[in-house]
């Protein structure tokens, strides 16, 4: 089990950085056929990207609720995912060209994502009494004392909080 960490900590990174959120949403339950495949494709991503960290994602972790899966990744930059996205020889380029086939002309399996860019920082974390998480276990983590004890001072202290 991971080691709780009982003191405030917070993700310790430096220079800009991606938040990219991606997910799928099954709209047919019965079209096995369909969204399955497309449930098959992100592990392979996952397992590519994370054996070759030069590609730039940082981390990830995921989430399932009823219809729905979502992952939420951290790369260091949007050139390092768009490059990732466009490569021929990366498995997500045949793997959107397959959803695009098995897809058209059918709505039983959605797919989405958000991009976000983050100057560096311009973001605030804060994380009590748990295991390394989210961005932190992306990235880097470190105490949340002095003035980052605050949501402000965690972002600068330029912010009332």
């Amino acid at each position: 089990m991971a080691r709780i960490e009982s003191q405030r900590m917070m993700a310790d990174v430096e220079g800009d950085f991606v938040v990219f959120l991606i997910g799928m949403r099954v709209n047919a339950l019965w079209r096995v056929d369909r969204w399955w495949p497309v449930s098959r494709a992100m592990p392979k991503m996952l397992q590519e990207l994370s054996a070759k960290p030069e590609l730039g994602l940082l981390g990830y972790r995921g989430r399932w609720g009823g219809r729905n899966v979502e992952l939420i990744q951290y790369w260091r930059s949007f050139d390092q995912l768009r490059a990732y996205a466009a490569a021929r020889e990366s498995e997500h380029l045949p793997a959107w060209r397959e959803f695009n086939r098995r897809t058209s002309g059918n709505d039983s399996v959605g797919i989405w994502h958000e991009t976000y860019l983050v100057q560096a920082g311009q973001f605030e974390t804060v994380y009590r009494n748990m295991p390394t998480h989210g961005l932190a276990a992306a990235t880097a983590v470190k105490p949340a004392t002095g003035r980052h004890m605050t949501a402000a001072g965690r972002l600068g202290g330029s912010r009332d909080g």
